[in-house]
């Protein structure tokens, strides 16, 4: 009777801690604006779900380079491409992290992968800026990673990264703040509302 009443105890502890140690359901697929599941590797815009900000591009911002991602009234804006943290898997997900990058050539020598900018003391800002690495993943290259985030009707991005546990970073919606180098991205607050059309 021990024996058995052991054997029953143990076959739930074992069989709870599988259930607990089971993957949950994966995060729901990011989809372009006509519906389409968004794929690593393809080209996209990022367009402004609401008319009142433009398409992305790079510009410079005080330096020559490298350069900074801004909003352009009245542009589509250039091609990004995304690469998530688990590549293999061919699809863009919310809520995981990735590298973005323009599918453009610029006058900079540095890489058009986003990072998060040193922060501005003077301006109070984190600026998106280029010159990141390509996965990687760790401490020396938390500032190059972004998540899309469901957001009302559209989408949000969003700097959150998890690939690295030890790291201390601040999460915040990526928005825009404005100033005399144009729209700039940046951790602020209202998120640039966005949509993703195939280029």
């Amino acid at each position: 009777m021990k024996i058995t009443m052991l054997s029953l105890v143990l076959l739930i502890v074992l069989s709870t801690k599988a259930l607990n140690g089971a993957a949950g359901p994966a995060p729901e697929q990011v989809v372009d604006t006509s519906g389409k599941i968004l794929r690593t590797g393809y080209n996209y815009y990022i367009v402004p779900a609401s008319s009142d900000v433009g398409g992305l591009s790079l510009s410079s911002t005080g330096q020559d380079c490298p350069l900074d991602v801004v909003a352009v009234d009245g542009y589509q804006g250039l091609p990004v491409t995304f690469i998530p943290f688990n590549y293999k898997k061919g699809v863009i997900r919310v809520s995981t992290d990735l590298n973005i990058f323009f599918s453009a050539e610029t006058s900079c020598p540095q890489s058009t992968v986003w990072k998060l900018k040193d922060y501005d003391y003077s301006l109070g800002q984190w600026f998106v800026t280029t010159d990141g690495v390509l996965g990687n993943p760790g401490p020396q290259t938390i500032s190059n990673w972004f998540k899309i985030e469901k957001y009302e009707d559209a989408y949000k991005l969003v700097y959150c990264p998890s690939v690295c546990n030890d790291c201390s970073y601040q999460c915040s919606d990526i928005g825009i703040y404005e100033d005399q180098y144009g729209k700039r991205l940046a951790l602020t607050y209202p998120p640039y509302k966005v949509q993703f059309q195939r280029a």
